[in-house]
């Protein structure tokens, strides 16, 4: 049997929509989240998967995920990635992990007042 060569890890930029769940920890009223998550896998596939388990895990409703791409990926798009960034994505890759770098909680416009 051979070994395949062991493919690296690179680290994602995934922007998750999340519904409500009883227990969420979201803000009352909210209709949701999205979130800014940084995840390491071997593809991009594999870092999405892998954030939705760990998501449903703390007991959150994933809804849609979409990829950003790696950090090469997202500089040729034209983003700015900062130290603050760097330093989260970095840590990702060292701790094989999924660190939800942003939460934005979605509340619906009040009747009499329009959405911004």
């Amino acid at each position: 049997m051979t070994d395949r060569p062991k493919r690296p890890q690179q680290v994602y930029t995934l922007v998750v929509e999340v519904g409500r769940k009883p227990g969420d920890g979201l803000p009352e009223g909210a209709t949701g989240a999205g979130l800014i998550c940084y995840a390491s896998g071997v593809d991009e596939a594999e870092a999405v998967r892998e954030t939705v388990a760990v998501l449903k895990q703390a007991g959150l409703a994933p809804l849609d995920v979409t990829g950003h791409g790696d950090a090469d990926e997202m500089r040729a798009q034209g983003f700015e990635i900062g130290a603050e960034e760097e330093a989260l994505m970095a840590r990702a890759l060292s701790e094989n992990a999924v660190i939800v770098a942003r939460m934005d909680p979605f509340f619906d416009a009040e009747p009499d007042r329009p959405a911004e």
